[in-house]
């Protein structure tokens, strides 16, 4: 600790100390305790206590003071935890009775300061941090620390139970961190008394009729077997097994959820894999849970590396079972293969399909997420039945819709449960989506399509379900196989695309702007993937849509307008803009171009200027043909609109843009190019001039410096970023009198002077491509790069400034003495 601090601590822990004071706030309090744990963390705790004798009457005070502050309280504790962290200073504090008035009976735990979750926290967070050594243990254990933990994991507080349970777990590890958990055949009994107290207390949670006990000590038990795999945890599996087992006969299985957990977690450490007896628990267990229960434990199930195969199949069969019921409900056959042979055979599945809405709805909707989740996984089970769970999405869809033929009571009731369910759709369309990657029957394949088509025409679709149909057929449409040796798309893709299209001009035309907003992406998106296509272009091409798209340009939603700006960017760089021959539209497509610029300098919102920088840039990076025909106009234009846009982002793309122009026009590849080989020729003297005079022209350099200066730090370091390598490249050039000459740069560097000082509004004139060189030369760039890369309170978060704040705010130093940042 430096003598500043030292000086100041003093008093800053005797204002602490004083109920009276005005207290800091809880953010100045956790810096002051991270300081403090990077001082114990760099050198002794207990010669911090000899040199700073304040700390010890500060956690002396703290629990006897009447009406302290509990932030100030339960920092005392927190503290008390960092620094006894240490074995000898644990000693030092312990005897000086300050642990006991913190932590025991005579401390908060039995005052009015209790019933503060605050003060509860930090006594739990306290005994965890110095729960390190084996003086620690003992130190629980005589005064009675542990049951007040076992009492805090049914806090009211969430926060404070999860964190009493949490150090339990901590306490328990600790126990067995010696001898006694190195020995895999030494029994429970035989272990530490702690050990065997936690133990106890979750042997008797377990046999508790009250379910929230329950949960508590499976939760104990899952985080145990999830972050301890020492040979111990074996035994303890061995001896508590039972006893989870003895919760499935109870009806219905208490706290389910964290048996799930608890039982994944044990499945997944790496001690216990191997054990037999497990894997009867868990096939028990399945068959033991609800459809909604047992749906989690399967999935965890089929994620296992080392699983049985004969309970990956019944896990499989029990996340299959839903949507083998929906297609029996609307079958002839008795079951489509694939799938459970038998599925209304499964009471419980129909039941839970049949008994409320809203647990038909959870149990479809947690069907449907967890297989699009096993579907993405290597341990998916092989065959995978892509061909039956399409066609069963398909039915769900159309339960949903309406448009579902039931054939039996059970499909009756499930169309009346599910018409109009926006949350089954959005999953269904989800898995939809997600079964796009596989292969299926040309007949399924067909339905697919057509119940997509069915969700976008549909006036009955909400907008978000309307986003999920958009994201599926793209997904889809991108998917379909394209005939051999053939740049044009499939027939069968062929003709759904030119049902899609007028369904598209027709969403594009919505009132509602959120489905404007969909029809705009899905245009973009298949635009980016299907311009090559001559397919597509032609009926694209053949299309309303390019125009309506350009019509969206005027949109009133601000959302809107910066997609549409996406789309017509994208159509236009790919040639598939839309015609402007009429007399209102003379200049062709050199029309989007100004229309866009209008754009970025009058729109009232950020998102469509963001939106049109980032066309222009791909504009220039790909030789847009209406750029090429005048690049240096066009960039100049750019730069000088985006120079006095109020929104940061767009400063920072024009700089993106001035980079991509910079690059082209001295003749060298992107500088983030992750192809480059090797490093670019130096380029010619007479082309790096002529690259100035252009750069000079196009006023980059005067765009440059003054995002230098701005007030956003992002700004200012990618132009920072961007004057270095400009920097590099002009290192060999001279200027036309040779080396000697030297530019007046006196009036460019006092207008950049003015700029630094916040003073934008002067221009920087006509700028010679000499005193430019010479500016960036004199620059120190590297060092401005550096500053701008420390945090904007670099300065004042020193420890001895969070010291003089907290004085100040408690009135013992002047306001001139504090740095209040």
């Amino acid at each position: 600790m430096d003598p500043e601090c030292s000086q100041l601590l003093p008093a800053l822990c005797a204002a602490l100390a004083d109920p009276g004071q005005p207290v800091a706030d809880d953010t100045c309090l956790e810096k002051l305790l991270d300081w403090f744990k990077t001082v114990t963390e760099a050198g002794s705790s207990l010669v911090l206590l000899e040199d700073s004798p304040c700390l010890v009457e500060l956690l002396f005070q703290a629990p006897k003071a009447q009406g302290l502050s509990p932030g100030v309280l339960s920092f005392s504790l927190r503290l008390a935890g960092v620094l006894a962290a240490q074995e000898d200073c644990f000693q030092y504090l312990q005897q000086g009775q300050v642990l006991p008035g913190l932590f025991g009976e005579a401390g908060p735990l039995g005052g009015a300061a209790w019933t503060a979750p605050t003060v509860r926290s930090g006594w739990i967070q306290g005994l965890r941090t110095l729960a390190q050594h084996p003086s620690a243990l003992r130190f629980l254990d005589d005064f009675g620390a542990l049951d007040a933990i076992f009492s805090l994991q049914g806090d009211s507080s969430l926060f404070v139970a999860s964190a009493a349970g949490q150090l339990l777990v901590h306490v328990l590890d600790l126990c067995m961190r010696g001898p006694a958990g190195a020995q895999p055949g030494l029994q429970a009994r035989d272990w530490p008394a702690c050990a065997q107290r936690i133990v106890g207390h979750i042997e008797e949670s377990l046999c508790a009729t009250a379910a929230p006990r329950v949960t508590q000590a499976l939760n104990v038990l899952s985080t145990t077997f999830g972050h301890c795999h020492s040979p111990w945890v074996q035994v303890l599996w061995v001896r508590l097994s039972p006893r989870v087992a003895c919760l499935l006969e109870r009806d219905p299985v208490p706290a389910a959820h964290s048996l799930v957990d608890l039982l994944l977690s044990v499945a997944r450490c790496p001690v216990l894999s191997a054990d037999a007896g497990l894997w009867e628990t868990l096939e028990q267990t399945l068959g033991h849970l609800s459809p909604t229960q047992a749906g989690p434990l399967a999935l965890g199930v089929l994620k296992l590396q080392d699983c049985p195969q004969t309970l990956r199949t019944q896990a499989f069969d029990i996340l299959l079972q839903p949507l083998a019921c929906v297609l029996k409900a609307t079958a002839e056959a008795p079951g489509p293969p694939g799938l459970p042979a038998e599925p209304a055979c499964n009471s419980a599945v129909v039941d839970a399909l049949l008994s409320s809405r809203s647990a038909c709805v959870g149990l479809l909707c947690q069907t449907l997420a967890h297989l699009e989740l096993l579907l993405q996984t290597p341990q998916r089970p092989s065959p995978w039945p892509q061909g039956t769970l399409l066609g069963a999405t398909v039915t769900v869809l159309q339960f949903c819709r309406g448009s579902a033929v039931p054939t039996s009571d059970m499909g009756s009731r499930l169309c009346t449960t599910l018409a109009g369910c926006v949350r089954v759709q959005r999953a269904a369309l989800d898995f939809l989506g997600a079964l796009s990657r596989g292969a299926g029957p040309r007949e399924l394949v067909t339905q697919a399509f057509a119940v997509l088509l069915d969700y976008l025409t549909s006036p009955d679709s909400s907008p978000t379900v309307l986003r999920k149909a958009f994201q599926a057929t793209l997904r889809w449409l991108l998917s379909s196989p394209q005939p051999p040796g053939c740049c044009d798309l499939e027939p069968h893709t062929q003709r759904f695309l030119g049902e899609l299209l007028p369904v598209l001009q027709k969403r594009l035309c919505s009132p509602c702007w959120e489905v404007r907003d969909s029809g705009l992406e899905f245009l973009a998106q298949v635009t980016q993937s299907w311009a090559g296509q001559a397919g597509f272009r032609h009926a694209l091409l053949a299309s309303e849509v390019p125009e309506l798209a350009e019509q969206l340009l005027q949109d009133p939603e601000s959302y809107v307008r910066a997609s549409a700006v996406t789309a017509v960017g994208l159509l236009s760089g790919r040639g598939l803009h839309a015609a402007r021959s009429s007399p209102e539209h003379p200049g062709g497509p050199q029309s989007l171009l100004l229309d866009l610029l209008h754009v970025l300098s009058t729109d009232s919102e950020g998102f469509p200027r963001r939106a049109v920088m980032q066309v222009f840039t791909e504009w220039l990076r790909d030789g847009h043909a209406e750029v090429a025909e005048d690049t240096e106009h066009f960039v100049a234009r750019v730069l000088q609109a985006a120079s006095q846009d109020l929104d940061w982002e767009v400063r920072a793309q024009g700089l993106e843009l001035a980079r991509v122009f910079l690059a082209q026009t001295l003749g060298q590849p992107s500088p983030d190019c992750p192809y480059a080989v090797a490093p670019p020729a130096a380029v010619p003297p007479c082309r790096l001039a002529q690259a100035l005079l252009v750069l000079c022209r196009v006023r980059l350099f005067e765009f440059a410096f003054r995002a230098l200066f701005d007030c956003d730090r992002a700004v200012a370091q990618k132009s920072c970023d961007l004057l270095l390598f400009l920097r590099d490249k002009a290192a060999p050039y001279h200027g036309p009198q040779g080396a000697g000459s030297s530019p007046d740069v006196a009036s460019v560097e006092a207008t950049l002077q003015r700029w630094r000082a916040g003073e934008q509004g002067q221009p920087l004139g006509p700028l010679e491509p000499e005193a430019a060189v010479a500016v960036l030369r004199a620059m120190d760039l590297e060092g401005l790069r550096g500053a701008l890369a420390e945090s904007s309170d670099h300065v004042e978060r020193s420890p001895q400034s969070l010291l003089q704040d907290m004085l100040a705010t408690a009135g013992i130093l002047g306001d001139n003495e504090a740095d209040c940042y």
